[in-house]
């Protein structure tokens, strides 16, 4: 069977020694800080702790998608060697880095058009990105083709949940990837907001809850609304922007709440943490039901307490 790369980009999260371990290409989305334009991947400039330091100290974060430009350089490399591609984007939803690259397959093909380049909208960000890269490498290692394994990561994203809170919310709605509305009426003081990725994978605030602690614990909590009993998680990641001790406090509540086999805890990156800011923790895991049904679940639930 012929063997296929991988693609992913910055906004993933996942450590640079796992991605070079399983020969995983990285593409950068740009981010600036203030006035300087930064990049990540190999041409990271700036570390995680500075990033988060700075914008406490007031600096203003934005990204940019990847332009069309570095799609092309990216993937006519292995065009040129008739190499079937699998990438794993961030959600169209939340970034036109989706739409960037399927420009540039389109205008590949012309010169190329034998080439394999499987793009799957991730509908997701941080590490649900992460859950999908590890299946797909798995399948690459079972034997499956490219076009099989995208087949597969199609079918299961729907399954693969992010659930967060963030100490302001302001930072997302800077960003536009929350109202302003949502924004100001999960900001009050003593509340935190519970967030989570949609079944279209945009940003939807579900519900508030006082204090910290009880933020964490809403979000383990999440998890039994979406497995069946008795149900052994594989794998959880937990991801957050400089608040380790939050991480680890949620891997405690988890291990609580559920059966787990392993929890990761993974510092977000300059791309997703220029739109949560600091303190922000993401609970990200893969449920028994759709995001879809989960949605439904839940607003059958509110109508009957109503």
């Amino acid at each position: 069977m012929k063997t296929f790369s991988i693609v992913v980009d910055t906004s993933c999260d996942m450590e640079p020694e796992y991605l070079k371990k399983h020969n995983i290409e990285v593409i950068p989305i740009p981010f600036m800080l203030d006035d300087t334009i930064h990049t990540m991947g190999d041409r990271q400039s700036i570390s995680n702790k500075e990033f988060y330091n700075a914008l406490r100290n007031g600096s203003v974060a934005k990204t940019s998608q990847i332009n069309p430009d570095a799609f092309t350089r990216s993937f006519v490399k292995y065009a040129k060697q008739g190499q079937d591609v699998l990438y794993i984007i961030l959600s169209s939803a939340l970034s036109a880095t989706y739409q960037s690259a399927k420009i540039a397959l389109e205008e590949l093909k012309e010169t190329y058009p034998e080439c394999n380049i499987y793009l799957i909208d991730g509908i997701c960000a941080t590490t649900i990105s992460g859950l999908l890269l590890m299946l797909a490498i798995k399948k690459r290692k079972e034997g499956l083709s490219a076009e099989e394994t995208a087949a597969i990561l199609e079918a299961k994203k729907h399954n693969y949940f992010g659930f967060f809170t963030v100490d302001n919310l302001m930072y997302l709605h800077r960003g536009g990837r929350l109202g302003k509305l949502s924004a100001i009426s999960g900001s009050i003081i003593g509340i935190k907001p519970m967030l989570n990725i949609q079944p279209d994978g945009s940003i939807a605030l579900k519900e508030k809850i006082r204090g910290r602690d009880g933020a964490l614990r809403l979000l383990a909590a999440q998890i039994k609304r979406s497995i069946a009993p008795g149900t052994v998680l594989d794998t959880v990641f937990i991801s957050h922007s400089d608040c380790e001790s939050d991480a680890l406090r949620l891997a405690e509540i988890v291990k609580e709440t559920v059966k787990v086999r392993r929890v990761e805890i993974i510092m977000m990156g300059p791309v997703v943490g220029a739109h949560v800011g600091p303190r922000a923790v993401a609970l990200v895991f893969e449920a028994d039901i759709t995001r879809t049904e989960y949605e439904n679940q839940i607003s059958s639930a509110k109508l009957k307490s109503s």
